[in-house]
């Protein structure tokens, strides 16, 4: 096996499944603080610690500053990544965002990488009001705040429709300047392609191929290479990292056994809130149900058997890194082979235990890290050197920081009266905007939570009978008035759905978009950029969040046809919720 460098990380959600007993959540977080301290003696090179808020069992994560700051203190080398501070305003003023970031990298010694995100679940968007057609934009305006926060002294105020601050100095300043790498979450290959022109390092949470993860990769170099690159920040980190579930054992089957229910609780409950999945806060039994539809959701437990020649990341049923060191090893080497720098490893997951994640940590820093270790600075720095004038390039098409007017002075009373002009709406016609916009969710929300209730334990036979063509007209009919051009990511053409019974009979539908506006019909398509063929019932389990496609794309129940990386999108053009 070809050595090649390559860094490594641990991954936090903080996931604690039902029932919870007293002292849970502590223990949770005194163990997760003793596994940092093994990973950092047996040279892991990072730590990544997730925000997240509101998603019980899923994660328990809603302070990352807080518990990075005490690993801090309890480490000497480990890097120290926010994975990832959610930017939306209303989560997190950027303000803030810049003092917590520059703190922890003072008192880490310089240790601090700066990874970014969105937010894209419903339970956090819904709680803190923010509107999902607004989120990246959100992302976009704070992430330009911020890294001006850290070079510009004094930061020289802000104007935008979500956030108005005067001139101040943000203090403190960090240690690495001009400020930590920063780093996005991504979870398709158009946000790939998004970290690369930002000039961010793409933290990827889709559990793909290594083959796959190098058509991403090349993509990612290719975009920060070219004149597209505009560095969201004042410096570039190019980097592409990966996340995997792992366990590791020298014997297959007790990997297996210690870490195969860990990993699919992470990957349902993922889907869980990232999907139509209705949940009740405090009520909602994510673990329970877990173990009830674990199958039917993509994550057979009797798909993953032991004596596999090599490991398949999310081939039939999710597995990633959970085997012996060689399995593990070889995975590891065909991602390096492919250009991924940097893979996470996500222990900490549903019930896995302890004691077996510390034994896995001190079996991967004896018998896999060393494989990696010859080489990698001698690979980092040919890498630098080849994109050094790449980044030059790039660096000079971002707008410089800029200075405050001469003579400006604090005023309480007139920075006041200025915030609160700008919060004032603009007029009817912004205002009425705003109302439709608000009916619409409420629309959809109060659909998908139908569609869960309809679908329910029902046959095929029932739901082919009450889902039939007059129905079908009115979905699809809704679903185009649904179509949010926002998202397009510049698509225009033809969607064609094929949705077959039991008794042999198929309908046709095409959703056709141009021009910024989607129209629905009856019949085929005439030259369908995607033609997606499954059953009526399993369509319908799809929507309501009861299956999982991938699983009926595996079981070949769903087929695709024409721009296969164009299916993701669907959902989010049409009013659905978007991946992580």
């Amino acid at each position: 096996m070809e050595v090649v460098g390559i860094r490594f990380s641990l991954f936090y959600e903080h996931q604690l499944p039902r029932p919870w007993d007293d002292g849970r959540e502590q223990r949770l977080y005194q163990d997760a603080l003793e596994q940092i301290e093994i990973a950092d003696r047996v040279g892991f090179d990072y730590v990544w610690e997730v925000e997240h808020h509101f998603l019980e069992e899923y994660s328990h994560s809603s302070a990352p500053e807080v518990f990075l700051a005490a690993a801090s203190q309890r480490t000497e080398r480990i890097r120290l990544g926010h994975g990832i501070v959610q930017l939306p305003h209303q989560v997190n003023h950027p303000a803030r965002v810049a003092e917590r970031i520059a703190t922890l990298d003072l008192v880490s010694g310089g240790r601090v990488d700066f990874g970014t995100g969105e937010a894209s679940s419903g339970a956090e968007l819904g709680g803190f009001g923010v509107k999902r057609a607004d989120k990246r934009a959100q992302w976009q305006d704070a992430i330009d705040a911020i890294t001006r926060m850290f070079v510009e002294e004094p930061f020289a105020g802000w104007d935008s429709p979500f956030m108005t601050m005067p001139p101040r100095n943000v203090i403190p300043k960090p240690v690495q300047r001009p400020h930590p790498p920063l780093w996005v979450a991504c979870s398709r290959r158009e946000t790939i392609h998004f970290a690369a022109r930002n000039g961010i390092g793409a933290l990827s949470f889709s559990f793909v191929e290594p083959e796959d993860a190098g058509v991403w990769v090349d993509e990612y170099y290719r975009l920060i290479e070219s004149e597209e690159c505009v560095p969201a920040g004042f410096a570039v980190n190019p980097n592409v990292a990966v996340v995997l579930p792992m366990m590791l054992h020298r014997d297959e089957a007790t990997a297996i056994d210690r870490g195969i229910d860990g990993a699919h609780f992470f990957g349902f409950a993922l889907a869980h809130y990232y999907g139509n999945t209705p949940h009740d806060p405090g009520r909602t039994d994510v673990w329970k149900h877990f173990q009830e539809r674990r199958a039917a959701r993509g994550f057979s437990r009797d798909q993953i058997i032991a004596n596999a020649r090599s490991l398949n990341v999310n081939i039939g049923s999710l597995r990633g890194a959970v085997g012996t060191p060689d399995q593990v090893a070889e995975l590891i080497s065909r991602y390096a082979s492919v250009g991924v720098d940097h893979i996470s490893f996500v222990l900490q997951a549903g019930p896995n235990r302890h004691e077996h994640i510390c034994e896995s940590l001190e079996l991967f820093g004896s018998a896999v890290l060393p494989r990696f270790a010859e080489g990698r600075e001698e690979r980092e720095a040919a890498k630098a050197e080849r994109l050094a004038p790449a980044i030059e390039a790039a660096l000079a098409r971002r707008e410089p920081a800029r200075k405050v007017p001469a003579g400006y002075r604090i005023d309480e009373s007139a920075e006041v009266a200025r915030a609160r002009r700008a919060r004032r709406p603009s007029g009817v016609r912004p205002a009425l905007a705003n109302t439709r916009n608000e009916l619409r969710e409420s629309v959809r929300r109060n659909a998908f939570k139908a569609i869960y209730r309809f679908v329910g334990n029902r046959t095929d036979a029932q739901l082919e009978r009450r889902f039939g063509p007059g129905a079908q007209r009115l979905f699809f009919a809704g679903m185009a008035r649904a179509y949010d051009p926002s998202v397009k990511r510049g698509f225009q053409g033809e969607l064609e759905f094929r949705l077959s019974r039991t008794d042999g009979a198929t309908l046709a539908w095409t959703i056709e978009v141009h021009d910024g506006r989607a129209r629905s019909r009856p019949g085929p398509a005439s030259k369908p950029a995607l033609r997606i063929r499954t059953g009526t019932a399993d369509f319908l389990r799809v929507l309501s969040g009861h299956t999982n496609p991938a699983t009926l794309f595996m079981d070949g129940r769903l087929t695709l046809t024409g721009d296969t990386e164009l299916a993701p999108r669907v959902s989010e053009m049409f009013g659905g919720p978007s991946p992580y």
